[in-house]
């Protein structure tokens, strides 16, 4: 089955690509493939080829493609109202935001549009909050390895070199310590930090978790020195760990100061959140923050939806991430330069001796679509939705890819 495009844009694939080397910035290192559709768990080409989605918009498909009730609810409120800006009240930003913090613990919300831009609000809080205190408390820890966006403030906290080395000088006052080094995060701390922000899960680091005694010594060390703890779930939340958020991964449960997600939440339409406690959210006073776009009608509708779907698939979310991983580690000890399966639920990395783009090529054309980060890391963020046999089609896939290294 072939797709139909408007009569309006060129059909042929090499046109598309054509047109976007030669009129867009050539900033994204793109694959050779035009997407035309999607359904469920599946990506069809312009020549209705079909694929396996195990990367899902880098996790922001969590409910695979064209879902009926996120449809049924996109088509009803564009006829109702898409924007109204955040002059006006509309009928969805506060249930959203009580169904939030009521999922998060936390006590209020800010929306926003990206995990990005969730960040540099999450920055503003901390050094509002450090300069309330003091003018030289405004220092930030962040880890090696992490990563939290590309504007100058998240590249600013961005442990990775290569995506900070271009644009610098950056923000300063950011000192970076080793993820799961309790000892060189006690070293780095002093009355001058403000904020820790940290990926419960590193994503684009590789799919690191961070260790509970770790994340403790974080909190216990942000209340000593008055700091902020900030967990950006961007990627590693909103139901992709199997719980609503990381932190709520482990008993007895460490709760941050900040929460800031993303990717999920609104099933591809632009939509970030920022949660916070009474303490950190009073660092933000009338005219200090805003957004135009953030928070919409549109967006909050469809991300109620999405949240009332979320609580029904947590359940699925752990079993069949739990099943993905036991295979996933059973074809680990059928090949010596696979070197470790990671991550929870639906958030899985396997790192691998050797580089991995032409595995991630091979399994394009295969009808398998994941991505590789850190260069030797394959990344799996498959949709909510899928189903132990569909994780069997990947991992069959996986297989041959590997059978020919």
């Amino acid at each position: 089955m072939t797709t139909a495009l408007p009569p309006a844009v060129d059909s042929s694939a090499q046109s598309i690509m054509d047109l976007e080397r030669d009129y867009l910035f050539q900033n994204y290192a793109r694959y050779p493939l035009v997407l035309a559709r999607g359904k469920g768990c599946h990506v069809y080409d312009l020549a209705g080829k079909r694929y396996l989605d195990f990367i899902t918009g880098i996790g922001v498909n969590g409910l695979g493609h064209a879902h009926p009730r996120i449809v049924k609810v996109m088509r009803e409120q564009a006829g109702l109202m898409v924007h109204s800006s955040n002059l006006y009240y509309h009928p969805y930003q506060g249930p959203l935001a009580k169904r939030l913090c009521e999922m998060s613990g936390l006590a209020r919300a800010f929306f926003c549009n990206s995990g990005t831009e969730a960040i540099e609000g999450a920055i503003k809080m901390i050094h509002a909050h450090g300069r309330a205190l003091h003018p030289e408390k405004y220092e930030i820890i962040s880890l090696e390895n992490s990563f939290h966006g590309r504007s100058v403030g998240a590249l600013s906290i961005t442990g990775q070199p290569k995506y900070r080395r271009d644009f610098e000088p950056l923000m300063p006052g950011v000192k970076f310590v080793p993820a799961n080094d309790p000892g060189a995060l006690e070293a780095a701390f002093s009355d001058r930090i403000a904020g820790i922000v940290m990926e419960l899960i590193q994503g684009e680091g590789g799919i690191y978790p961070l260790t509970q005694e770790f994340i403790a010594r974080a909190r216990e060390l942000a209340d000593r020195h008055n700091a902020l703890l900030v967990a950006d779930e961007t990627q590693c939340g909103v139901g992709r760990p199997g719980t609503y958020f990381a932190y709520q991964r482990s008993q007895p449960m460490t709760l941050p100061d900040v929460v800031v997600a993303a990717k999920p939440v609104a099933c591809g339409i632009p939509l970030g959140f920022i949660l916070a406690s009474e303490k950190a959210a009073s660092a933000i006073k009338p005219g200090m923050h805003g957004t135009t776009f953030g928070g919409g009608p549109l967006a909050c509708r469809v991300a109620l939806e999405f949240m009332d779907i979320l609580d029904e698939l947590l359940p699925s979310i752990q079993r069949v991430g739990g099943y993905f991983h036991l295979k996933l580690n059973e074809l680990a000890k059928k090949h010596s330069f696979v070197k470790e399966v990671r991550g929870f639920g639906l958030m899985v990395g396997v790192e691998l001796a050797i580089p991995g783009k032409q595995l991630v090529l091979d399994g394009m054309a295969q009808g398998l679509l994941f991505n590789c980060t850190h260069d030797t890391v394959l990344r799996f963020l498959p949709a909510y939705i899928v189903t132990e046999k569909q994780v069997d089609e990947a991992v069959k896939i996986l297989g041959k890819l590997f059978a020919k290294v």
